[in-house]
């Protein structure tokens, strides 16, 4: 079973206020120096059954293209498994978060300002979050407001092995301030702390969070392990776990300040697109 009862103790490294401010130096300076490879998109929305999608277009795959058969040459040559963040490259870095998690640079992003939310030591990507995770969540959300997911697992569209969470600042666009999903959350069906989401045809679960928990990370990220445990025996992934360990199944989880939405998964495409949380946020 994943951990129930996290310690009492607060873990935090990072100066409140300052990870804006490092995110758009850090990001200055990788530009510069060619760490960070930014692939330009344009976008479009597509609205379906009263949801607006939002649509990137990606002109140059290229380079992400390229480093993927840069990482496969390497973890032949080495005969292990390249890992892009053990050694992380620290033209990429942008903040330590905790003891446990510091703050990168996505490598090849396609949203601005893209962070990656990983852990210092190797963890693999399909184990149980736990209260560290969260509560690094947590003071990344308190600095910035935006929306946090996990990929868990290959099914989920996961890319890499090491376990990292990501975060992308909100609004997406200058356009629109809300998630393509919002009109979708005003139905949502609540049973105590758990509820379901009318107008989606799949296995989900979703939970509400308290965005005052930004004043303390440490206590809301055990807040939110219980909630994740919650949403995790609500569609069956707790079910038969016998290991404290690896996780029973592929999901993706999406969160901001005010909720959280978990998907199991059993395939990374449909049809011939392939699905990471962000779809379920309504962005592909």
């Amino acid at each position: 079973m994943p951990e129930e009862n996290p310690p009492a103790r607060e873990t935090l490294l990072q100066n409140p206020g300052t990870l804006w401010a490092n995110l758009s130096k850090q990001t200055e300076h990788a530009l510069h120096c060619g760490a960070l490879h930014s692939i330009p998109t344009e976008y479009e929305f597509v609205e379906q059954n009263g949801i607006p999608f939002l649509v990137r277009i990606v002109s140059n795959l290229v380079r992400k293209e390229d480093a993927k058969k840069q990482q496969e040459q390497k973890t032949a040559t080495s005969g292990k498994e390249f890992n892009p963040f053990l050694p992380y490259e620290k033209d990429l870095f942008v903040a330590d978060i905790s003891n446990t998690h510091l703050c990168l640079l996505n490598k090849y992003n396609v949203v601005d300002n893209h962070l990656l939310i990983v852990t210092r030591a190797f963890e693999a990507q399909q184990t149980w979050l736990n209260w560290q995770d969260f509560e690094a969540m947590w003071a990344s959300l308190a600095e910035i407001d935006g929306l946090a997911f996990y990929n868990a697992g290959n099914a989920a569209g996961a890319s890499q092995p090491h376990k990292h969470l990501q975060l992308v600042p909100l609004p997406l666009t200058p356009s629109v301030q809300k998630l393509p999903i919002e009109p979708a959350l005003t139905d949502a069906k609540f049973h105590d702390s758990v509820g379901i989401l009318p107008s989606f045809p799949f296995l989900h679960a979703i939970t509400r969070l308290n965005p005052n928990w930004v004043k303390s990370p440490s206590e809301a990220g055990k807040a939110t392990l219980e909630r994740y445990h919650a949403l995790l025996r609500a569609v069956g992934l707790l079910q038969n776990c016998e290991s404290s360990y690896g996780q029973s199944g592929a999901y993706n989880l999406i969160a901001t300040r005010e909720w959280m939405l978990l998907v199991p998964r059993t395939q990374e495409y449909f049809e011939s697109i392939g699905v990471n949380s962000l779809g379920f946020a309504g962005i592909f």
